[in-house]
């Protein structure tokens, strides 16, 4: 069963049809939007400062979320897949974005709408990742646009995978 603490009287809030994987840790000042999915080895450190996740999205094995003490806050849009190993401290995933595997975003950055961070990525903070751009990269530069239609159709499509895969468990 995932651990899910209360921290300075902050307790997590877990939205309908969200799966927690096993040993996924959920703490403090964080709320989980519906059908979303926490894989294993995950950490949501909300004790600092607030999480706040939409809808549909999956952060998968061994992410670590976390933030700065009342300075950064961490938001994520719906539809956003975090891939496996990735870093998020204080920053914004606006919807649809896609954060690629063993990836860190720092404080204050922001992830436009569809964006795509490639793989072992470092956004440095205060970056602001334009809609529908790819980022890649130490420290992650722009590296092209891509139709933000397609951009949002792919992103989808891996958070529906998320929500198909996360189902299996719940069985």
């Amino acid at each position: 069963m995932a651990i899910i603490k209360s921290v300075r009287g902050f307790t997590p809030r877990i939205g309908k049809d969200t799966y927690l994987a096993d040993n996924a840790a959920v703490i403090g000042d964080v709320v989980i939007g519906e059908g979303c999915s926490i894989w294993f080895a995950t950490v949501l450190r909300g004790d600092v400062n607030s999480i706040r996740i939409g809808d549909g999205v999956n952060i998968q094995d061994g992410s670590v979320l976390h933030t700065l003490y009342e300075k950064s806050v961490i938001e994520i849009g719906d539809n956003v897949s975090v891939g496996h190993n990735v870093t998020i401290h204080g920053a914004k995933i606006c919807d649809g974005a896609l954060i690629g595997i063993g990836s860190v975003v720092l404080d204050h950055a922001v992830i436009g709408e569809g964006a795509i961070i490639a793989a072992g990525s470092v956004v440095l903070s205060g970056t602001i990742v334009p809609a529908g751009s790819i980022y890649a990269g130490v420290p992650a530069r722009f590296v092209k646009t891509v139709d933000p239609e397609q951009s949002k159709e792919i992103n989808q499509k891996i958070a529906r995978n998320y929500r198909l895969y996360s189902s299996w468990y719940k069985q």
